[in-house]
């Protein structure tokens, strides 16, 4: 044994010693010692920590209690400003889909006043063009006797200068009056 073992030797035979003669010694068991010491500190804090953990631990409880409540008010509110959402939804989709309805009456309703319209201006052309017609034709066909009657007459003083039979002075006037539109 070494100096070290000597020393505890002569440790534990004078803790010995002076345990049986009751006198004050040094507890060199590390066991027995720490379970005392723990035995102490725990009665101690149970002792006096006793009223600070039950404080600590009402206060701990409140302030759950109080969040668990605020947590239930806001999921109440959530839960009707949710619901008042939907409402608002339901009501915007019911006036998103009367817009639509409204739009496609009033796209029909134009459609057919454009198509009216659009069948009075045609209707309205084709009569412009018929009296377009009848009236160039009409002018057509008086130019035309103009210049038939301005012939004839041509005609007519060139042969009355040359010297007309009377058998063909008549049937040249009344030719005349026949292009005319004479009987």
């Amino acid at each position: 044994m070494g100096i070290t073992g000597n020393v505890l030797l002569l440790a534990t035979e004078a803790v010995a010693h002076a345990e049986s003669e009751g006198g004050f010694g040094l507890n060199i068991d590390i066991l027995e010692t720490n379970l005392i010491n723990l035995a102490i500190l725990v009665g101690v804090l149970i002792y006096f920590g006793r009223k600070v953990l039950v404080n600590i631990l009402k206060e701990r409880r409140s302030n759950i209690e109080t969040e668990i409540q605020a947590a239930e008010q806001r999921a109440k509110e959530a839960a009707a400003a949710l619901f008042e959402v939907q409402q608002k939804l339901t009501k915007a989709q019911a006036e998103a889909q009367a817009i639509r309805k409204a739009a496609e009456e009033n796209s029909q309703s134009v459609r057919e006043t454009i198509l009216a319209q659009a069948a009075e201006d045609v209707q309205r052309l084709r009569e412009s063009a018929a009296r377009d017609l009848s009236t160039e034709r009409d002018r057509a066909i008086a130019e035309l006797r103009q210049r038939v009657a301005a012939m004839a007459l041509k005609k007519v003083e060139s042969e009355l200068r040359t010297g007309i039979a009377d058998d063909a002075q008549h049937r040249l006037v009344d030719r005349s009056i026949a292009l005319l539109g004479g009987s």
